[in-house]
């Protein structure tokens, strides 16, 4: 499976942001998926994730602003952030995962400024 990001930018802290994961080459619906991000200096972590099913999962710090979404039948999903804070600036990625396979999509720049 490929996966194209898209919807990053620069939001004012309180702003919102979404990010879309499209997804292409298999059958997106067979996949759990998520997004993750490295911030400068730091290391990876999770920020939310969505299995086929639909059960998801967040990281600790997204404390209700953040929230995880996918449409099947559109191959894509989403990540709906709101609340931003300057901390939330990061690469975002988004991946998919079935077995033993995961993938990743491109990263894109979400950048909150104060």
């Amino acid at each position: 499976v490929q996966l194209q990001a898209s919807g990053g930018g620069l939001v004012q802290a309180g702003g919102s942001l979404r990010l879309s994961c499209a997804a292409s080459g298999d059958i997106f619906s067979n996949y759990a998926t998520g997004w993750y991000r490295r911030a400068p200096g730091k290391q990876r972590e999770m920020v939310a994730s969505i299995t086929s099913g639909g059960y998801t999962n967040y990281g600790n710090f997204v404390k209700g602003r953040f929230t995880i979404s996918r449409d099947n039948a559109k191959n894509a999903a989403y990540l709906q952030m709101s609340s931003l804070r300057p901390e939330d600036t990061a690469v975002y990625y988004c991946n998919a995962i079935r077995g033993r396979g995961t993938y990743w999509g491109q990263g894109i720049q979400v950048t909150v400024s104060s």
